[in-house]
């Protein structure tokens, strides 16, 4: 065989570029869609905190099956509370983390204790549904330091958010791509 000659490519071997090619591309235009940055002046949902009333919508309205809204915690805000109200029933049976005590129906806040008499409370987003609950306790008897914010991480930015659709309080705005999220603010 002369130097500037190739050999053919069996078809096997063929085959197996060619679909490790098609998932490499695949797998690199998914990851390409999802870091890529928005284009500018592009707008996306977002909940502001201050007219938000924790509803309960934002658990059952989201067209994905888990809520694309979850629970943030203003630790700027929070003061550790022993007797958090976003974390416990109105009327706890007692200050432990049983069942029987606690508002989230899915454990999604996390307490942790501190130094007497302070503990800290986190939220564990896979485990948030968006339900409110936490955030309606802070807000009434707290100092609003737990609030609902979409995630764009889960978000499908659709054009008319059902969510936003069935918002009672019209919390729901269109904010810049570019700042995408909505700060509660200390006060």
């Amino acid at each position: 065989m002369a130097d500037h000659e190739t050999k053919p490519i069996p078809r096997r071997g063929f085959m197996r570029a060619a679909a490790r090619a098609a998932c490499a591309l695949g797998i690199g235009g998914g990851a390409a869609y999802l870091i890529a940055p928005r284009a500018p002046g592009e707008r996306v949902w977002q909940i502001d905190p201050a007219k938000c009333i924790a509803c309960g919508n934002c658990a059952t309205y989201c067209v994905l099956r888990e809520s694309a809204v979850k629970c943030v915690h203003s630790f700027a805000m929070c003061g550790y509370c022993e007797l958090c109200t976003g974390f416990f029933n109105p009327a706890p049976n007692d200050l432990t983390t049983a069942a029987e005590n606690v508002l989230c129906p899915t454990g999604a806040i996390v307490r942790r204790f501190v130094e007497d008499p302070y503990f800290e409370y986190t939220i564990d987003r896979d485990l948030c549904i968006g339900c409110g609950k936490c955030v309606k306790g802070c807000t009434m008897f707290g100092n609003s330091s737990l609030y609902l914010q979409v995630g764009h991480d889960r978000c499908l930015n659709c054009n008319q958010c059902s969510i936003a659709a069935a918002c009672p309080a019209e919390a729901w705005v269109r904010v810049p791509a570019a700042r995408p999220y909505l700060w509660k603010k200390v006060t």
